[in-house]
């Protein structure tokens, strides 16, 4: 990982909990722009499990955290697919 990599995972999980965050957001807290974020960084998050791409937001995997050398959260789910157990379902009129 270079140096954005690594700034990308840390603001993606310790400054919003794991995500899911816009990435606009993202690249405002690591201060790049959206589309170096997108372009640059990204792909090579996604390739290598550590980021998912999801409606809501960039999301962490556990393997984001353990990189970071951090305990994954207890509601994200193995093989990389985060489910938020505790997070409320909205309804299509929500």
């Amino acid at each position: 990982l270079d140096r954005l990599d690594r700034a990308v995972l840390s603001a993606l999980i310790r400054s919003f909990g794991g995500g899911p965050v816009g990435v606009s957001t993202l690249a405002v807290a690591v201060g790049e722009e959206p589309a170096t974020v997108e372009e640059v960084c990204e792909p090579f998050l996604v390739r290598a499990g550590m980021i998912a791409r999801t409606p809501r937001g960039r999301v962490a995997t556990a393997a984001a955290w353990e990189q970071l050398g951090l305990t994954p959260p207890p509601d994200l789910a193995v093989g990389g697919i985060e489910v938020r157990v505790n997070e409320p379902q909205l309804g299509l009129f929500d």
